[in-house]
């Protein structure tokens, strides 16, 4: 018994999937019914209706359509391109008795292909007389946007296989005329049948070379030159992914104001603030939300706004590495510290010491600090065996968490709070109180230690957030 009862066939435009699955429906035990979730028609162009629905019946039920396609008597597929009904593509991604074949091609290659379809008119070629030849000028902007699109459609497809453990067959543009491959592709599929020969009707369009379908090539040359196709330029990210950590939002007890802290910022001034905005105590803050709570207060509270505070990362990662690590109080990690001092050989004291003792040596605090920033580098990029904790995370992992469940409607900078408090204050009907000093209680000594090293570590850090959020040196 084959291990698949229906196959889902993953392409793009000018792939060659019209030629694949005419090969594949000359294979005994095989069945490609064309585009069959195509929103602009069903299996075919011009065909009013495929295994007995019509575009409304399929639109209104796409599953009743893939039932049957499933219980076809043949192994019944269907070509799939990243703009078709995505109701369809999840319940074929996670459904092992569906094979995924994956047909790639070179993107400039269909892009072109694209374009001269487009130009001509000609999507299909069975006879070589009528072929319709035409240059076509190459876009820049509109090629990136189709490579994004594929890419995009192409990352999320993988991601959704490995993290089900299943695997799909892969075949490329140039080994379609190959008929082992094809029947490789058979044997994959469970068929029992088998190629001698590959399709002969369908042929091949726009033969020649590249530089001969491109008005403008050599613009076509320079423009891809500055795709980074390699993604030369991104930034290294191995942090962990966050979830929401609803738990953590703080509502004003009256006014429609949530507040998703980022851990590390100006906790306490806005907490303060939100509760000086309706004159009631601290305590009066609404807090320990669940998901099932945080709805509850979005759908009593008209209206309603919420926010987030990013932190320069030096003063943010200072804050962290004075509480969480020097400190001894309930925020604080004595078993990290240990670590640090024994695996990552920080200097820090054993003791916990008072930060605000005029001898405190300064000299000390600003090397143990630097090393902090050099443990933290290799902690966000997953080298250590220490958590990356949420107190030093990166500010853009922590807000793609929260992003998960509800974006927040503003993203505030610590330098410029109290006019963006005061603005979210007014939208809501309120006037906003005095927002208190901000800085962190050891601010004072950063001012003493921060030099050029210190931005530098700072950056080796946190080169996302510095990047995403355009964070300028520290002072």
């Amino acid at each position: 018994m084959s291990r698949f009862d229906s196959f889902i066939l993953l392409a793009e435009m000018r792939t060659g999937s019209n030629f694949l699955e005419a090969n594949l429906n000359m294979i005994d035990g095989i069945t490609c019914h064309g585009e069959a979730f195509n929103p602009s028609f069903v299996g075919y162009p011009k065909i009013d209706k495929l295994l007995g629905f019509d575009r409304e019946t399929r639109e209104k039920d796409p599953h009743a359509l893939l039932e049957k396609i499933r219980k076809s008597d043949s192994l019944g597929g269907f070509r799939f391109f990243n703009d078709h009904d995505p109701r369809v593509l999840g319940t074929c991604i996670d459904d092992r008795r569906c094979a995924k074949v994956i047909l790639t091609r070179n993107p400039v290659d269909s892009f072109v292909s694209w374009k001269i379809a487009q130009a001509t008119g000609q999507w299909k070629l069975t006879n070589a007389t009528h072929s319709k030849s035409h240059q076509v000028a190459f876009d820049p902007q509109a090629f990136e946007a189709h490579l994004d699109a594929i890419q995009t459609f192409q990352v999320r497809v993988q991601r959704a296989l490995q993290v089900s453990g299943q695997t799909a067959f892969y075949i490329n543009y140039d080994d379609l005329r190959d008929v082992d491959v094809i029947n490789g592709l058979a044997q994959f599929l469970g068929a029992a049948g088998r190629l001698s020969n590959i399709n002969k009707k369908l042929k091949k369009q726009n033969p020649a070379p590249i530089d001969q379908k491109v008005s403008n090539f050599d613009e076509m040359q320079d423009a891809l030159r500055q795709l980074d196709r390699f993604d030369l330029g991104r930034t290294p990210h191995f942090e962990p992914k966050r979830g929401p950590a609803v738990p953590t939002y703080v509502a004003a007890a009256q006014t429609g104001l949530l507040y998703m802290p980022l851990r590390s910022g100006p906790d306490a001034a806005v907490r303060a603030w939100l509760a000086a905005l309706d004159g009631v105590g601290k305590d009066q803050l609404l807090t320990k939300f669940s998901q099932k709570t945080l709805r509850n207060w979005q759908s009593d509270s008209r209206p309603h706004r919420s926010f987030t505070i990013l932190r320069h990362p030096v003063a943010r990662a200072h804050a962290a590495f004075c509480d969480c690590i020097l400190g001894g109080g309930p925020g604080s990690f004595p078993e990290i510290k240990a670590n640090l001092r024994k695996v990552h050989k920080l200097p820090l004291p054993e003791h916990t010491l008072d930060l605000t003792d005029p001898d405190y040596d300064i000299t000390d605090h600003k090397a143990a600090f630097d090393r902090f920033l050099g443990f933290l580098r290799n902690n966000l990029a997953g080298q250590t065996s220490i958590r990356v904790d949420p107190a030093w995370a990166g500010q853009l992992t922590l807000l793609q968490g929260i992003a998960q469940l509800a974006p927040p409607d503003v993203i505030l900078r610590e330098e410029t709070l109290a006019d963006g408090l005061a603005v979210l204050a007014a939208q809501v009907g309120q006037d906003a109180p005095k927002l208190a000093d901000t800085d962190h209680p050891q601010t004072g000594l950063l001012r003493q230690i921060y030099d050029h090293s210190t931005e530098k570590a700072a950056r080796a850090a946190y080169a996302r957030d510095y990047t995403v959020f355009g964070f300028e040196n520290w002072a």
